[in-house]
């Protein structure tokens, strides 16, 4: 006979359930198989995240920023939403897939590895519903990488936050450019980029 419990609240729990933490090695077992056929994934510190379908907005500002990196830059050195390395100790639980990704120089060794922190120029996300985390999550992963610049483009405000300056874990510089302020990269400062220009 089931037994009566007093009418109390009950406590949160102090700590989450254990869940199952993922590394690189792991999902590339799992991509091989076809575990995630039709599935976009990225590994950010052991979590399987959801690149889920992007909404149109998303995909238009996607599509607009690497129209004008591939004509600043060329078509070979841009990297369109493909992994990259970080960090050697963040690297065996971290597999990240920017939306865009500015190398120094093409290199047919990407045919066999992903890009490394040393040859990554400028990294982008594309940020909505995830902006928070590109803000956040991200922005540490890859100052701890030492990427010397990194921007989000914040869909829902029209505007793009440049991250520079990595030290101790975080970007030190962080600046807001609205639609109609002019950017000019690190990787070609005499390349002047306006989000409203694009359109």
């Amino acid at each position: 006979m089931p037994v009566t419990l007093p009418a109390e609240p009950v406590a949160p729990a102090v700590s989450l359930p254990r869940r199952k933490r993922w590394t690189r090695r792991e999902c590339e077992i799992a991509e091989k198989a076809g575990v995630f056929e039709g599935q976009r994934y990225e590994l950010i510190e052991g979590e399987l995240i959801d690149k889920m379908g992007a909404l149109p907005p998303h995909s238009w500002l996607l599509t607009l920023l690497a129209d004008w990196l591939m004509g600043t830059f060329g078509a070979s050195r841009v990297r369109n939403q493909m992994p990259i390395d970080v960090r050697p100790e963040d690297n065996p639980t971290s597999w990240p897939q920017p939306d865009l990704c500015l190398v120094a120089e093409a290199s047919k060794e990407y045919r066999h590895r992903d890009p490394i922190p040393a040859e990554i120029r400028l990294l982008i996300e594309v940020a909505d519903s995830s902006f928070s985390f590109d803000m956040s999550v991200k922005a540490d992963l890859y100052a701890r990488a030492g990427i010397a610049e990194y921007w989000v483009a914040d869909v829902s405000r029209n505007r793009i936050i440049v991250h520079r300056v990595p030290a101790g874990g975080h970007y030190q510089s962080v600046a807001a450019y609205e639609a109609q302020e002019e950017i000019a990269p690190l990787a070609a400062p005499d390349a002047r980029f306006r989000l409203a220009g694009l359109e």
